[in-house]
């Protein structure tokens, strides 16, 4: 993804004439089938100069030929640049992903991505008698 490489990404996905692959981008409905999880990414990359991810938070969980990761996506992106800019502006996105993995004769294949915006602080910062509004302060 972050190197704009779609045919490297497409080789990620589950391929197995039956399974059929679902993804959930950040405020997007279910895409389901490799047409359209594939074209999804297509669109993102052709309108997106930049993207860089930092995964946090990994956690990996095996059972026989599956395996389901979750992380946080710590992503920054930027889109067309304007006024003749080289980049256009950065913007950071803080993500929450759940990944299931089968393993096939050609190795690891993404069966299921799905990721969810992260709307408030995750961490209390107040007093939990001063009410929900010192936990989770407006973003």
């Amino acid at each position: 993804m972050e190197t704009g490489d779609f045919e490297s990404l497409s080789g990620l996905w589950l391929d197995d004439g039956a399974t059929p692959i679902t993804c959930v981008h950040p405020g997007w409905p279910v895409l389901t089938g490799r047409g359209e999880v594939l074209r999804s990414y297509a669109l993102i990359m052709a309108n997106t100069d930049y993207i860089q991810f930092f995964l946090t938070d990994l956690r990996i969980s095996l059972a026989d030929d599956t395996a389901l990761v979750t992380c946080t996506e710590n992503i920054l992106s930027g889109g067309p640049a304007e006024d003749g800019a080289e980049l256009g502006p950065l913007v950071g996105q803080l993500v929450v992903a759940t990944n299931v993995f089968r393993r096939t004769p050609a190795g690891w294949r993404i069966w299921s991505h799905h990721a969810s915006p992260v709307l408030g602080e995750t961490e209390e910062t107040g007093d939990p008698e001063d009410g929900p509004e010192a936990s989770n302060p407006p973003v």
